[in-house]
C-alpha cells in the first residue's frame, strides 16, 4: 500500500495545490462563505476519517440541549437518498445515514437534518425546525458556511501534523487548515496520558488555540432492542465480533478474549444478503456485538435477540470545565 502511495505522490502535489488554491479564494473574500443570524458550530478534521467526530458532536448535544434547541445537520454519507431530509418516526439509517439516524435515535428531542449543500440545509433547518443553534457535523472543509465556532479534532497515535494530503497520505486539505479551528481536541487518547505526552502533542500541531484531550469512553453494558448484558459478563466468552468502521482496532481490542471471531468490514460498508447470512450462522449460538454505528444497519437485516451494540463517549482526560466553558460562553456571547 506504501508503495502505491509513493507512486501517488504527484497526484498528492495536484491536490495539494486545488485545495490551498480553492481556501486563498475563500480566504480572500473572492469565493463568498455564508453567515447566518444564529450560532453555529462546526465540527470535523483535516484527514479522511476515523478521528470521532460523532462522539464529539454528542458530547456537544449533550452539553448544550437542556438550555437550547439543537439541530445537527451532516451530508449523510452514503446515504441512499438526495437533497434535504429531515429525521423523523419513519426514516430509516438507508434515507439518513448512520451517524444522523444514531444521533437522532438517542436524542428524539432534538432534529437531525441531511443536505449535500450546507446553505440549503440550515435555511431548511431555519424554516422548518427554528434552532437556538446548529451543530454541523463533518463540515471543517465546507467552506460555502461559515461557522462562527470550529472544533477540529486528530486522533492521538494519527496526528494530521504527521500526516500528508490524499492520495500520498490521508489529509483532505493541508495542515494550514487548522488556522479556522477555535479549538483543537486530540481524540483516542491512552486513558492515563502523561502531561510531557500533551507537551510533546501540543508542540507538533503548533497551533494558537487552546488544545484539548480526550480518550474513548466504552458503556459498561451492550444493549440489544430488548436487553442489555455487561461487558464484564461477556468479555471473555466468545462472541462474534463485527465492526464497519474507519478504526476498528480500539473497538475489537476493548472486547476480544482472543477467541472471538472477529470480522471486520471497510468503513459504512453496506452489508449484502450473502454477509448477512454469514453471520447469522456463525451467531446460532454466540451473541453478536458490533458498533453502535453498524447496529443501526444490521438491526434492520438481523432480526435476532443475538444483536448487541456497544455506546461509544468522549472523556475528556482533563480540563473538561474549561472545554465546556469555551463552548457554553460563546454561545451566551452569540445569543443574548
Amino acid at each position: 500500500m506504501m508503495v502505491i502511495r509513493k507512486l501517488l505522490f504527484p497526484l498528492g502535489v495536484v491536490y495539494w495545490l486545488v485545495t490551498f488554491i480553492r481556501n486563498w479564494l475563500y480566504d480572500l473574500g473572492i469565493f463568498t462563505s455564508k453567515s447566518y443570524d444564529l450560532p453555529i458550530i462546526a465540527i470535523g478534521n483535516l484527514s479522511a476519517g476515523g478521528t470521532g467526530k460523532t462522539p464529539q458532536t454528542e458530547y456537544i448535544i449533550r452539553l448544550l440541549k437542556n438550555t437550547y434547541k439543537i439541530a445537527v445537520l451532516s451530508r449523510g454519507y452514503k446515504r441512499s437518498t438526495k437533497g434535504f431530509l429531515l429525521a423523523n418516526d419513519v426514516v430509516t439509517s438507508s434515507e439518513l445515514g448512520d451517524e444522523s439516524f444514531q444521533m437522532y435515535s438517542k436524542f428524539p428531542e432534538i432534529s437531525v437534518a441531511v443536505c449535500e449543500d450546507r446553505q440549503t440545509g440550515i435555511e431548511n433547518l431555519i424554516s422548518k425546525s427554528n434552532p437556538d443553534i446548529i451543530l454541523l457535523d463533518d463540515a471543517f472543509q465546507h467552506r460555502k458556511v461559515k461557522a462562527g465556532f470550529y472544533i477540529l479534532l486528530t486522533s492521538y497515535d494519527d496526528l494530521f501534523s504527521d500526516d500528508y494530503i490524499l492520495p500520498f497520505g490521508n489529509l483532505r486539505e493541508s495542515a494550514i487548515g487548522k488556522k479556522r479551528a477555535h479549538v483543537v481536541v486530540v481524540t483516542k487518547c491512552p486513558q492515563n496520558i502523561k502531561e510531557k505526552n500533551k507537551d510533546e502533542v501540543k508542540l507538533k500541531l503548533n497551533v494558537n488555540v487552546p488544545v484539548f484531550f480526550t480518550s474513548i469512553d466504552y458503556d459498561s453494558d451492550v444493549f440489544s432492542t430488548e436487553n442489555s448484558i455487561s461487558v464484564s459478563d461477556i468479555i471473555s466468552k466468545e462472541k462474534i465480533i463485527v465492526a464497519g468502521i474507519a478504526k476498528p482496532k480500539y473497538f475489537v481490542d476493548y472486547l476480544n478474549s482472543g477467541a472471538d471471531n472477529v470480522i471486520i468490514y471497510p468503513d459504512h460498508h453496506n452489508f449484502s444478503d450473502a454477509e448477512i447470512s454469514e453471520i447469522s450462522e456463525l451467531s446460532k449460538d454466540k451473541i453478536i456485538v458490533t458498533t453502535e454505528k453498524d447496529f443501526m444497519r444490521l438491526n434492520r437485516k438481523i432480526h435476532s435477540s443475538n444483536l448487541f451494540y456497544l455506546p461509544i463517549q468522549t472523556k475528556f482526560n482533563s480540563d473538561k470545565e474549561q472545554f465546556d466553558s469555551l463552548v457554553t460562553n460563546w454561545v451566551k456571547s452569540y445569543t443574548t
